[in-house]
């Protein structure tokens, strides 16, 4: 059985390309919600409210159960699956039109971002086509949900008139922006364009008249004056500045994408980890045949080596990326300021930027979401700072290192993860070996296994130490009374966030 979802209007199911006929409001909530959260457990407790809306009679359960039976013989029994605490639709994504709605304006994003803007117009109006009315209208439990879905139309079409105006067909939208004014009369976006397509097409009159219709009406309303981006507009239109006659400049037609390369250098000498690395490699490794994101955690004490294997790793699988390399240092950075640096890496000019920080989110994941991209986020605090930067590109790979293990990332985003120890007495004694330099005197030896001894395999000591050991023989210190004992966190802890050592 082949199913489709059609809710952006009347719910409707298709199997086969022939409507199945569910007729009983109560199924009909019920699989409405199940619809809006497909692939995802929707507990009985919100199915319940979905139906009744807080009048849930005793045996609400009971009929909810029975309801999902009724759904189960018209759709199948594999259709709607039982999983604590409710139930689960299992259908692909492609299959409701809500979905295929986000992914057409998500790529018409990353178009748009990519300067390829009468493509993101057709994928706009393509994603606009599929509403054939007003979802849900007779169910009171999903009015939030119908809010947000609105709302995400609205968006999507204000996206689509400002793309049309910027490449010249201010003529052509001015009829759907009138009805867009007549219909949401608060939206002082949609009378800004108005007026700017009213203003291009020869009608300054008409677009002054729209700005004080505007005013009177939301003074009438609520009390308040247009907001700034209005005003300005009505000031630009008054003074007839040339600037506003000039669409955007088009991105010049040679240009490619921005590939950024943001990777610090790798922490050298470098020994051990082969097998740290090669989870890495089986974690974060590119498979065409099954394109899904990969994020790992390396988790461990401060100086183990956490930065300096992530960095180890990214340079020698580079090949892997090539559409880019994104870097952050976490530490003391707010999640928001790192996606605006990574936004103006990847292309976007900075004023560009959506002020707005869903919005800016969403472009952050169109412009990443084909591209084949590394991200690196270098000393995290805690989950929150990853989820608003994991991108949006199934084939997309991201590096965390964090010294919390991050459980609920790998809990809730399926993230991979590696627990980094300290080295081995071997690897270490290597590492001091090669740090210190040959050859020995007596001396010189027993403070490297002095060394080796004290700093417990955490790289960050022995390398401290060994820096100590070579200063004071530059001095011409006895190295024997050298006492290597620097404790990796608190160097750590001191440094400044771009000065700070590899963890």
């Amino acid at each position: 059985m082949a199913l489709e979802f059609h809710v952006l209007g009347p719910l409707r199911v298709f199997d086969d390309g022939e409507e199945l006929q569910i007729c009983a409001n109560r199924e009909l909530a019920i699989l409405a919600s199940l619809v809006l959260n497909a692939n995802r457990v929707v507990s009985v407790d919100r199915l319940i409210e979905t139906v009744w809306a807080g009048s849930a009679p005793q045996s609400a359960g009971r009929q909810v159960a029975i309801c999902v039976s009724r759904l189960r013989r018209t759709l199948g029994a594999a259709a709607i699956e039982t999983s604590s605490p409710g139930y689960l639709l299992r259908v692909a994504a492609d299959d409701i039109d809500w979905l295929r709605f986000g992914a057409l304006v998500a790529r018409a994003r990353g178009q748009a971002a990519g300067g390829a803007r009468e493509d993101a117009v057709l994928l706009l109006r393509e994603a606009l086509a599929l509403w054939r009315g007003n979802p849900f209208e007779d169910i009171r439990g999903l009015r939030y949900d119908v809010a947000r879905m609105e709302e995400s139309r609205l968006e999507a079409l204000e996206a689509c008139l400002e793309l049309e105006i910027d490449l010249g067909h201010h003529h052509r939208v001015i009829p759907e922006l009138l009805a867009l004014v007549a219909e949401c009369p608060f939206r002082e976006r949609v009378r800004a364009q108005l007026m700017l397509a009213q203003y291009r097409a020869g009608r300054r009159a008409e677009a002054l008249r729209t700005y004080q219709e505007t005013r009177r009406y939301l003074l009438e309303q609520i009390g308040l004056e247009p907001g700034p981006a209005l005003r300005r507009l009505h000031d630009q239109v008054l003074r007839d500045e040339s600037g506003l006659m000039r669409p955007a400049a088009p991105r010049p037609s040679g240009a490619g994408p921005v590939v950024p390369s943001q990777l610090p250098p790798q922490v050298l000498p470098y020994v051990g980890r082969t097998g740290e690395l090669a989870a890495l490699d089986a974690a974060l490794r590119p498979e065409p045949e099954v394109a899904v994101p990969g994020t790992m955690v390396l988790s461990g004490p401060r100086g183990v080596g956490k930065s300096a294997l992530a960095l180890r790793w990214a340079h020698g699988r580079i090949d892997w990326f090539p559409d880019g390399q994104l870097y952050a240092d976490m530490r003391g950075v707010s999640a928001a300021a790192v996606v605006d640096r990574f936004l103006r890496a990847l292309g976007v000019p900075a004023q560009d930027i959506p002020l707005d920080p869903a919005e800016k989110l969403a472009l952050y994941r169109s412009c990443t979401a084909r591209r084949r991209l590394l991200v690196v986020l270098d000393d995290v605090k805690d989950s929150a700072q990853v989820l608003p930067l994991l991108p949006g590109g199934a084939n997309c790979r991201v590096i965390v290192t964090s010294a919390d293990p991050l459980d609920d990332l790998v809990a809730r985003q399926g993230a991979h993860r590696e627990f980094v120890r300290p080295l081995p007495a071997e690897a270490a004694r290597e590492l001091a070996d090669m740090l210190v330099g040959a050859p020995y005197t007596p001396t010189v030896a027993q403070a490297v296994t002095d060394l080796v001894a004290t700093s417990s395999g955490n790289p960050l000591s022995v390398r401290l130490g060994a820096a100590q050991m070579r200063s004071r023989a530059r001095h011409h210190h006895d190295l024997a009374r050298m006492a290597p004992n620097a404790p990796a966190s608190a160097a750590c802890d001191a440094a400044p966030p771009g000065e700070r050592q590899p963890t």
